[in-house]
C-alpha cells in the first residue's frame, strides 16, 4: 500500500558563488541562482557587458594585414 503523503524534499544543494566563491544555496528559494547575492550576479553581469569574458582568438594567416596590404590600399585610396 502506498503514502499518500508527498515525498519529502530534498536538501537544498550548496554551491560555491561564481563572482566570490562563497556558499550559495541552488535552490528556487534562492533568486539569483547560482550566485549568492543580487551583488555578485549584478558583477558578473556588468563582467559581460564590459566584455571582459572573451574566448582567445586565434587569427589566421589569411586574416592578418600585411605592409603590402597597407601599401595596396593607400595607394588605391589616393
Amino acid at each position: 500500500m502506498t503514502s499518500d503523503k508527498p515525498a519529502p524534499p530534498a536538501a537544498a544543494k550548496q554551491v560555491s558563488c561564481p563572482t566570490c566563491g562563497g556558499a550559495s544555496v541552488y535552490a528556487p528559494s534562492n533568486a539569483f541562482r547560482p550566485f549568492c547575492s543580487e551583488r555578485c550576479k549584478n558583477v558578473d553581469l556588468g563582467a559581460w557587458a564590459s566584455e571582459s569574458f572573451r574566448m582567445p582568438v586565434n587569427a589566421s594567416p589569411e586574416d592578418q594585414v600585411t605592409d603590402d596590404d597597407v601599401a595596396l590600399r593607400s595607394s588605391v585610396s589616393h
